[in-house]
């Protein structure tokens, strides 16, 4: 390699060092060159060529090309990243870096306050401002109207412009359009109704009117009405309903404002013989629920020229973009996207003006708090690896200003894609940019975007992820989670019968000892029972004890035949992945009150969108803990309120969701779980033990719910032989002082807890039968977490549990008679139990 000392020098090495890279960018070949020169020369030179702008009344910012004109992948530029951190110590960070938090709030548009009565720095205030906005409005309405030759104006929108009261009468707007037709006054701040009876009932020639979300609908009765029909006689359009003037006019009028919004009435209130030329339709907002999908579609097909459709996405029938363009024919737009291009994308949810999600935030809120609830709408992510291993926890960043301002699109002009530049040729020398390429042609003035799911389609849940950028209709989620919810509880799976003991006790027929393999030191160790004998042959082995898969490749490398016992059951998966246990209890019990909500975020993010919304709502509890499907120790691992984050982090890999145990019990403050070790004998029938060791495992901090400790590992997690400190607790010990500080006896725990283990192999003996296999036994890790009500909650169950302090710690029997269990023998009784059908230290379930 041609080098310096060790940096890269030309074109060459560039592209030997960082040719994977450059294919995972997807960064046309055309532009590695470029690539490389602004690389090695540092040039940022995005200013030259782009313009970031505020918009959304300052709460967001926007890229704009300010250069002529940007040819499809005729550049490409570097975007410095601005902040990069591991997710735990992202808030730590925040309030220790100087001027960290300053920046990010600044560049995440939150270190303004919002809804501030104070002056800006003009010396106007919010309601002058409001006003302002309102006149222009009118003036840019009448300017419009000159420029076009008309001699009035017909239609007046002044929505969300604070217009209250004492504004609407300031406005005079009767002298200014006396000949109007339609007025919205939608989401204003109206509160008196004689004022706005008075105000509206000037327009006699009237036909529409929208007063929606207004504060003086709260209360008003049916009189505002019908004092409105009556002093605008020709009113066919009330608040997005039809008046009893329905009908009495011409239609063209009608078909104008359902390219607006049609009102929520049933689908038979208007007809394609009335309405032959209609052209443009909108039915967002409307509740369907009241007529199916089908009828609509039926009805719709009448109009011979509908062109364009609106509907709320997602929803019924906006999650089904597919069947709507396919019904109707003639229909070019839909949602305001070419509808050659759903059928050619397979898209069946379609949007292009869905609202985008801002952050919210109280005056008093110091910033690194905004940021952390702020940054989920503006951080990416990568996982670092190398030739030997992949790096446990993932890495996250924000973009500099300019990359910041590159907004979504399902159309995107831009692409924008993480780089590793190793200017020393290794990882170690690593610098982290993103590169940013155009991918259309764009002019001067047009906004440049991105897509922020690229690569994700519906078979991915797009639509449903598009809810971590933007407000997605609540409806279709919340039915989305009724329908699950329903099918949960219509599970009533029968329990198995606790059969004697049907295993045979294993045994060489000539007399020697049962040879073993493992790859497990405690069991090399510890396994000193004169009927067993370690071999370090597998093919030689009446017992495989590994902690690898025995798949068929593994056997076919090692020589193991079907004939050997090994230490895990086929298809275990649906005990120990936790997506596949959820599904495995899901569908044998339902909801079982053992088993906290649980959704696979990577099928059933739309249910899970529902609950989350429900709860909102109604002001429960909203925190979840999100595992990865098969990660231990708590890798990747997160317990998080934020909608937009939880969606956001399946981008680290694919997890489930798990409602918090936020009220668990707690010792002497802190929080704690079980481990319980289950010996499977058989699984048809079933034929289960629980050992009489079992351990308690200690988080180091007092427990909170305060938001700050939720990145505190030590708080909220209690697996300390990896991370943190160890805080061992004898069994016995926590036994006795639990049982003392909350007055309950540990015996009916026990109890409990032992029911809920032996539910939970019947729930995977009866769904996956496939389970069964007369060559295996296995053991188990079971991991339990008590409530406040000292009820026993799953949280999950691992193949091949670590015993190091099972071997370790000698222990009492707290269940027998008190007798000391050797830490040295524990392996030695498991093998006793699953090979020699033996009941010591164990109880069958």
């Amino acid at each position: 390699m041609s080098v310096t000392g060790t940096r890269i020098q030309t074109y060459e090495d560039f592209v030997k060092v960082h040719g994977l890279l450059l294919a995972a960018s997807g960064l046309p070949r055309s532009l590695h060159y470029k690539l490389f020169e602004k690389l090695a020369a540092e040039t940022f030179d995005g200013g030259a060529y782009f313009q970031v702008e505020p918009c959304e009344e300052g709460r967001q910012r926007r890229l704009v090309l300010t250069s002529d004109s940007m040819p499809e992948v005729s550049n490409v530029f570097l975007v410095d990243h601005a902040w990069t951190f591991r997710l735990a110590d992202a808030y730590k960070q925040l309030q220790e870096v100087p001027g960290l938090a300053q920046r990010m709030a600044s560049l995440m548009c939150v270190d303004i306050d919002l809804n501030s009565d104070a002056e800006d720095g003009d010396g106007v205030s919010q309601e002058n401002n409001s006003k302002l906005n309102a006149m222009d409005v009118i003036e840019n309405e009448i300017n419009d109207a000159k420029v076009k030759g008309c001699d009035a104006v017909r239609w007046v929108e002044l929505e969300e412009l604070d217009v209250d009261d004492d504004m609407l009468l300031s406005l005079d707007l009767s002298s200014k359009f006396p000949d109007l037709l339609a007025l919205s006054l939608c989401e204003n701040k109206l509160e008196s109704v004689e004022i706005v009876v008075q105000e509206v009932t000037k327009f006699k020639n009237l036909r529409a009117l929208w007063l929606n979300n207004n504060p003086l609908l709260r209360n008003c009765d049916s009189h505002m009405e019908e004092a409105i029909v009556q002093g605008c006689p020709r009113l066919e359009i009330y608040n997005s309903h039809f008046t009893s003037n329905f009908g009495g006019g011409p239609w063209d009028f009608v078909e104008e404002c359902m390219t607006r919004i049609i009102p929520a009435v049933s689908i038979r209130a208007f007809s394609p013989v009335e309405m032959p030329s209609l052209s443009h339709l909108n039915i967002r907002g409307n509740p369907l629920e009241q007529n199916s999908v089908h009828e609509l579609l039926e009805v719709l097909k009448g109009f011979p020229c509908l062109q364009a459709l609106e509907v709320d996405i997602p929803g019924s029938p906006g999650d089904s973009a597919i069947e709507i363009v396919e019904s109707l024919p003639k229909l070019t737009l839909l949602n305001g996207v070419d509808a050659s291009k759903i059928l050619e994308t397979g898209n069946h949810v379609i949007d292009s003006i869905l609202k985008p999600r801002l952050p919210e935030w109280t005056a008093n809120e110091p910033l690194a708090d905004r940021v952390v609830n702020a940054m989920w709408l503006y951080i990416m992510t990568y996982r670092l690896a190398d030739e030997e291993k992949i790096d446990e926890t993932s890495v996250w960043y924000v973009m500099d200003e300019l990359g910041s301002a590159l907004w979504h699109s399902d159309e995107p002009n831009f692409r924008v894609a993480p780089f590793l530049f190793m200017p020393e040729a290794k990882l170690e020398s690593a610098v982290s940019y993103s590169i940013l390429w155009p991918i259309r042609n764009v002019h001067n003035g047009d906004e440049c975007t991105r897509d922020f799911l690229y690569g994700i389609g519906e078979d991915k849940q797009r639509s449903a992820r598009l809810t971590a950028y933007f407000h997605t209709p609540q409806s279709y989620f919340i039915q989305e989670y009724e329908k699950f919810y329903q099918k949960l509880q219509i599970k009533n799976l029968t329990p198995l019968p606790v059969k004697s003991s049907s295993t045979r006790h294993l045994c060489c027929s000539d007399g020697r000892p049962l040879r073993v393999y493992t790859d497990i030191p405690q069991v090399e160790e510890f396994l000193t029972r004169p009927e067993f004998v370690i071999t370090t042959e597998p093919k030689d082995a009446d017992i495989i004890w590994t902690s690898m898969q025995v798949d068929d490749e593994m056997k076919k490398a090692t020589g193991i035949t079907d004939q050997q016992y090994v230490n895990q059951f086929p298809f275990e998966a649906c005990l120990v992945m936790k997506h596949h246990l959820a599904d495995t209890v899901q569908k044998a019990y339902g909801s079982p009150e053992w088993l906290q909500p649980t959704y696979n975020l990577e099928t059933h993010l739309s249910p899970f969108i529902g609950d989350y919304s429900i709860r909102k709502r109604d002001g429960m509890n909203n925190l979840w803990i999100l595992k990865p499907w098969n990660m231990a120790r708590t890798i990747d691992t997160t317990v998080i309120d934020n909608l937009s984050a939880i969606i956001r982090l399946m981008e680290t890999g694919p997890k489930i969701c798990q409602k918090y145990i936020e009220h668990p019990a707690l010792f002497q403050g802190k929080k704690f779980d079980l481990r319980y070790i289950v010996l499977v004998r058989s699984m048809k029938p079933l034929e289960i033990f629980v050992a009489d060791t079992f351990w308690v495992r200690l988080a180091n901090n007092q427990y909170t719910l305060d938001k700050h400790s939720l990145f505190e590992y030590e708080t909220h997690f209690t697996v300390m032989n990896y991370r943190g400190r160890l805080n061992h607790k004898n069994t016995p010990e926590f036994v006795s002082e639990f049982e003392q500080e909350h007055q309950v006896k540990w015996w009916d725990i026990h109890e409990r807890v032992k029911a809920m283990i032996r539910s939970v192999f019947e729930a995977a003996a009866q769904v996956h039968p496939e389970m069964h296999s007369p060559t295996s036994r296995a053991m188990y890790g079971v991991d339990v977490m008590l409530d406040r009500s000292f009820r026993p909650k799953l949280l999950e169950v691992t193949y091949c549990p670590d015993c190091t302090r099972a071997c370790k710690y000698d222990t009492r029997s707290i269940l027998g008679d008190g007798e000391i269990i050797k830490g040295q023998d524990f392996i030695n009784y498991v093998f006793g139990c699953l090979f020699l059908d033996e009941t010591t230290n164990v109880s069958p379930l």
